[in-house]
């Protein structure tokens, strides 16, 4: 049975051939996805066969899990929490000389986040992996859900783009993308800066602001800092500081 340290919970099962089906990515992104119009861009003639397939990804017997190894070692797991009536999805980072998994993001009613910044996001997806998820697109999409960047660059839709129109079956990626970069998650886009070479940001429900009492140790937050920027983190966002 997998098995993530320190996380509690149910029958953990690999995720990975949900990949493959062009369905999953608009029903992950669900949650980002507010207004008929967005859900109508997103969903087309498939409704109902979305519905069945997030049925299928909530089973109480079996949690999904997919993960998205970096190249410091790190592993950013993503899992289908599925309690009855307490359901949501886990972002959640480890290595191995840790005795367990930190929380990065909490995507349900009672959510947690933002856990990246737009650039860190981009740097995680195009980490090279051998195991896991190692498409580009498809760790971009599935670690999208824990964005929260008040200041996005202006080609932060055309990767989304790119990355909808290569996986899904989406007919208007554009529209699609525009979407989901004004709906970043259920908190409000937060400011990120740098601090003594950590990534921190101000957002009220993140645990990656030192100033919330819920907050990550900074040993943790400057590991998850570099662990996210890769060999790109001489490069990341030199104009915040």
């Amino acid at each position: 049975m997998l098995r993530i340290p320190g996380y509690e919970g149910g029958p953990l099962v690999q995720g990975g051939a949900y990949l493959d089906d062009p369905l999953f990515w608009p029903v992950h992104l669900g949650s980002r996805l507010r207004g008929e119009d967005a859900q109508r861009a997103a969903f087309g003639a498939d409704w109902d066969a979305a519905m069945e397939l997030y049925r299928r990804l909530s089973a109480e017997h079996a949690w999904p899990v997919f993960s998205v190894p970096l190249r410091s070692g790190h592993t950013i797991y993503v899992v289908y929490r599925n309690f009855v009536d307490e359901g949501g999805v886990d972002y959640l980072i480890h290595q191995p000389a840790w005795s367990e998994a930190e929380t990065l993001a909490v995507d349900d009613g009672h959510f947690m986040g933002p856990g990246m910044a737009w650039t860190e996001l981009l740097s995680a997806a195009r980490q090279p992996g051998v195991e896991g998820t190692a498409d580009a697109d498809a760790r971009l999409l599935l670690l999208f859900p824990t964005l929260g960047d008040a200041r996005l660059p202006a080609d932060a839709a055309v990767a989304l783009t790119t990355a909808l129109a290569a996986l899904t079956l989406i007919e208007e990626p554009v529209a699609v993308a525009k979407a989901l970069l004004e709906n970043q998650g259920q908190w409000a886009p937060a400011r990120w800066r740098s601090a003594g070479g950590v990534w921190i940001n101000d957002g009220t429900h993140s645990y990656r602001n030192p100033s919330n009492a819920f907050a990550l140790p900074e040993e943790r937050l400057l590991e998850i800092s570099s662990a996210l920027q890769g060999e790109a983190g001489h490069h990341f966002r030199r104009e915040a500081e």
